[in-house]
């Protein structure tokens, strides 16, 4: 994993997340958030799709655009499900459901990592 950065919502002005990590190589991308800590988000890319098998905790998936802009948002994704969306987009965070508030994500929105 690389170093940790802050994720940011350029639209809204806000700091979703002072702790995200860029998974690049296909195990960590296969384990994505279930040894974490509940505190870190995660950045990677994939057009296959994402799980939460084994995970101890809900998600928050934001699938981006070349522009880093939110095309498909996923909020409170249980434990032990799939998701999956249109294959053109490779880009992908996930977020511990319990570290955003309601609205802090939007479709349209944009983001970064910084």
């Amino acid at each position: 994993m690389s170093i940790s950065k802050s994720l940011i919502n350029r639209t809204r002005e806000v700091v979703i997340c002072e702790n995200i990590e860029e998974a690049k190589t296909h195990k960590e991308k296969s384990h994505g958030l279930i040894k974490s800590d509940g505190k870190t988000a995660l950045f990677f890319k994939t057009r296959w799709g994402i799980h939460t098998f084994g995970m101890a905790f809900s998600i928050d998936i934001a699938i981006l655009d070349k522009k880093m802009k939110v095309v498909k948002y996923k909020r409170n994704l249980k434990p032990s499900r799939i998701l999956f969306w249109n294959l053109r987009f490779n880009k992908v965070i996930e977020i511990p459901t319990i570290l955003l508030q309601e609205e802090m994500i939007k479709i349209g929105d944009e983001l970064c990592i910084s």
